[in-house]
């Protein structure tokens, strides 16, 4: 359980600032660091609504407002898992490019203490992060998290009716 309100995730990857800005902000097509959802949005900029949609499309796992954009360096918005009734909490995402890669850092704030949504949060942190060197790297996640991703499309009936999809129309994402 997260002891701070705060939690920051660190790696270097070796790849373009543009490979690493293209996974975590693409709305064309699954995001493989972002546990295979899918980033929905009318457009990323500042105040916009953004959902996380599982592959199918039937359901919202996250909801949020996007709160920075300025490509490829700083992404930060608003972060709501769909099926807790937890208060949302930030993510910023950072890009700082050297000569070798990119040290990219991902930082949760206002997390929510003692919350299933802090715990989800703080445990997933290094998996984001570590899957996102992966697969600008690679071309592909870690062969366990593939096999996590398969469990967790299998899994996707069990999913909160509370998440579906016309529960969270996304003109009203950041409202709920």
């Amino acid at each position: 359980m997260a002891e701070s309100d705060r939690a920051v995730f660190k790696v270097f990857i070796r790849g373009s600032a543009d490979a690493v800005w293209r996974e975590i902000t693409k709305t064309d097509a699954l995001q493989g660091c972002m546990f295979n959802m899918r980033l929905v949005t009318p457009g990323l900029a500042p105040g916009a609504p953004m959902q996380m949609r599982t592959k199918s499309d039937k359901f919202v796992g996250v909801v949020g407002e996007v709160l920075e954009y300025d490509p490829p360096r700083k992404y930060s918005h608003t972060f709501k898992f769909t099926q807790f009734d937890d208060p949302p909490c930030t993510v910023t995402y950072e890009l700082n490019p050297v000569a070798t890669g990119v040290e990219f850092t991902m930082t949760l704030s206002n997390l929510p203490l003692g919350t299933k949504t802090a715990k989800q949060m703080v445990s997933g942190g290094k998996l984001i992060v570590n899957t996102l060197k992966a697969i600008v790297e690679t071309g592909r996640p870690k062969f366990g998290i593939r096999l996590l991703y398969k469990f967790i499309g299998m899994m996707e009936s069990k999913t909160p009716a509370q998440c579906k999809v016309e529960n969270w129309p996304l003109e009203r994402a950041v409202k709920k």
